[in-house]
Formats: structure tokens, C-alpha cells, sequence
């Protein structure tokens, strides 16, 4: 065995040669005192024991198992500060509900060196209760949307279309543990829906106008003080018109088809003639409504004639005639027809 040097490079543990690595330690030495990962042999979380939601750094959220094992591992599994190529691999085995284990194996490097560890750690749960449970247990509410129709009542089918278009939204929205109904039901002239959150109820109600057009008038009103700031309850009313976007009517003696919906009104479309008209709600409480658009029927003319169409009418298998529509063109295939008072007429497209 050759002699060390004064200038030689030494392992300060061990006095065994290069290389060296952190602190002046060899291999050997460095597996000895240094590992790559550490982790808590338990790992205690919080489960909202009426919604399933988890408790984490940001607020109590959804998380399938696979998410949950993941976050907190990453949240609670520490690294060498100058690992690198790091890579851990999670098996778990379900004890039962409240308890989970869970073996680590950690591969990675520390300047270069090839380290594996091994960790089993247990994944306790405890019960809790998120505030949106507690609030939602405890009948809280933000805001009530009131569905009302003008000048009628609002139909069934109505009624089913407008609340499956809630269910659409909330799906379609970002996760939020406030988005609930805490009731909703029939009342006199309409269908209430009360809301934990004003945010959604809002949303709702710009979803109604856009699809269905109609008004809506919100009221606010006290109901206490928390941290200097008054606490209110918001209340929408929501007013579907009577008629919706192709439904033919009677406006002004002439007849129109409902075109589209504007800020404060709607579009119609005149049958008779390449006519667009802008209308308020105001101006249309006098509308009627002379043919629903779902009881407009689409044909195939039997024959073309100048100005004129032949169908079959499948009422009374006979054949009629009727005006070819302002909008005709060679190349369309059918036409629309609405009954309107004891005839059928042909209506133009609703193309923009």
C-alpha cells in the first residue's frame, strides 16, 4: 500500500482514497449517512364525511384515490436537495376505509450516484366536515332564481328544459364545493331554485337569456352583518317570453317568425317579405302566438310551379298548394309550413 501524501484528497470518515463526494465523504460513506428520500411512517388526512371531499392546502376538493395517494406523497415524501433523475414508484394495498399503506420505492441519483430507497407508510384518514357540507346541512343560501313565464304559464316541458340547462351548466363549470341547491320546487306562477352561491345563480341566469331570451330583475336584501360587511341574499326573477326563437306570431297585424334574441328584445322576421325588425319586450306584450315551432312541419314539394308548391298534407293524405316561400331557391329540397288560423303557409329560413 503506497503512501498518502499531505496534499492527498481523504475520506474525512473512513481516510479511504478518491473520489469523494458531499462533505468529503466516500461511497461508502455517503450510503452510510446520506439517503435519498425520507417519509413519515404515518400520514394522517381529513375527508368530509358528508360530501367525500379532501381537505388540502387549496380547500377541500375531489380526488379520486390514485390523486389522493399522489398528492400527498408529493406533499410529505422529501428529497435529497441535490437528487436528481428521480423517480418513485407507489403501490397501495386498502386495509380498510380509514387506513391505507402504501410502499415507496424511490430511485435516483446524488452526483451520480445510483441510490434506491424503500418506504412503507400509512395513509390514515379522519372525519371532518367541509364548510360547504356544514352550510349546505344547515339550509344556507346565497340567492334564489324565480322561473316565471309572461302572460302564462310555464309548461312542463318548459319547466324540464330550463332546469336540465342548470344541470349542463354546473357540469360544464370548474368544480366548486358551493355550487349546490340547497331546495327548489313549484310555487304559485313559476318554480323557485335556491342557491348556495350567487355566483352560480348569475351564471344561470345569463345561460335562460342567452338560450331562451326573456328578462331577468335581480332585488338584494340584508339579512345580517359579518366582519364589518353586510350580508345579503340575492333574488333573481327570471320572465321567459311566451314565444321562442321560431315559433311563428302575430304582431301589429302581420305575421312574423321570432328570428333571434337582442339585449332587450328579440328579432322577427317577416313571412311575407325579406323584412328583419328590431323589437323591446315592451313592444312585444302584445304579441300572440299563432304556430309553435315544434308544431311547424318541414315537406318536400310533389311538384314546383312558378310561384307555387304542391304537398301532401299527412292530416287528410290530400294534396295542397301553397305559396313557395320569399327565400326559394332551386336548390333547397323542402320547405317549412306552419298552419296559421285555417291555412298552411310556407315560411322562410332561419338562416343569419
Amino acid at each position: 500500500m503506497g503512501k498518502m501524501s499531505l496534499g492527498d484528497q481523504f475520506c474525512i470518515v473512513c481516510g479511504g482514497k478518491p473520489p469523494l463526494y458531499i462533505d468529503r465523504l466516500c461511497e461508502s460513506c455517503l450510503r452510510v449517512r446520506h439517503t435519498i428520500s425520507k417519509i413519515e411512517n404515518r400520514i394522517q388526512y381529513t375527508k368530509c364525511s358528508r360530501s367525500g371531499t379532501i381537505q388540502t392546502d387549496q380547500g377541500w376538493i375531489e380526488l379520486n384515490d390514485q390523486e389522493l395517494h399522489d398528492l400527498l406523497i408529493q406533499k410529505n415524501l422529501e428529497l435529497h436537495e441535490i437528487a436528481d433523475d428521480v423517480f418513485v414508484d407507489i403501490v397501495a394495498e386498502k386495509i380498510d376505509d380509514r387506513n391505507t399503506r402504501i410502499i415507496l420505492n424511490v430511485e435516483g441519483k446524488i452526483m451520480g450516484l445510483p441510490f434506491l430507497d424503500k418506504h412503507e407508510t400509512l395513509l390514515r384518514c379522519s372525519n371532518g366536515v367541509s364548510p360547504s357540507a356544514s352550510r349546505q346541512a344547515g339550509n344556507y343560501f346565497e340567492a334564489t332564481v324565480q322561473l316565471r313565464s309572461i302572460g302564462r304559464k310555464l309548461e312542463e316541458l318548459e319547466l324540464d328544459n330550463l332546469r336540465n340547462s342548470l344541470t349542463e351548466l354546473i357540469e360544464k363549470l370548474p368544480k366548486d364545493p358551493m355550487h349546490f341547491i340547497t331546495k327548489e320546487g313549484p310555487v304559485k306562477g313559476g318554480y323557485d331554485i335556491v342557491f348556495g352561491s350567487k355566483g352560480l345563480a348569475r351564471s344561470w341566469a345569463r345561460e335562460l337569456i342567452k338560450r331562451w331570451g326573456g328578462q331577468t330583475k335581480e332585488s338584494n336584501k340584508v339579512v345580517g352583518r359579518k366582519d364589518g360587511n353586510d350580508v345579503t341574499r340575492l333574488t333573481i326573477a327570471y320572465r321567459k317570453p311566451a314565444f321562442e326563437i321560431g315559433d311563428v306570431v302575430l304582431w301589429r297585424s302581420n305575421y312574423y317568425r321570432v328570428f333571434a334574441w337582442i339585449s332587450n328584445g328579440a328579432t322577427l322576421l317577416k313571412i311575407s317579405q325579406n323584412h328583419k325588425i328590431g323589437t323591446s319586450w315592451r313592444d312585444l306584450e302584445t304579441v300572440q302566438v299563432i304556430s309553435k315551432k315544434s308544431e311547424i312541419i318541414t315537406v318536400t314539394p310533389l311538384n314546383i310551379d312558378s310561384q307555387v308548391l304542391e304537398f301532401l298534407d299527412e292530416n287528410d293524405w290530400k294534396t295542397k298548394m301553397v305559396q313557395l316561400p320569399w327565400d326559394w331557391n332551386d336548390s333547397r329540397k323542402d320547405v317549412e309550413l306552419a298552419y296559421l288560423i285555417d291555412e298552411w303557409v310556407s315560411l322562410p329560413k332561419l338562416t343569419t
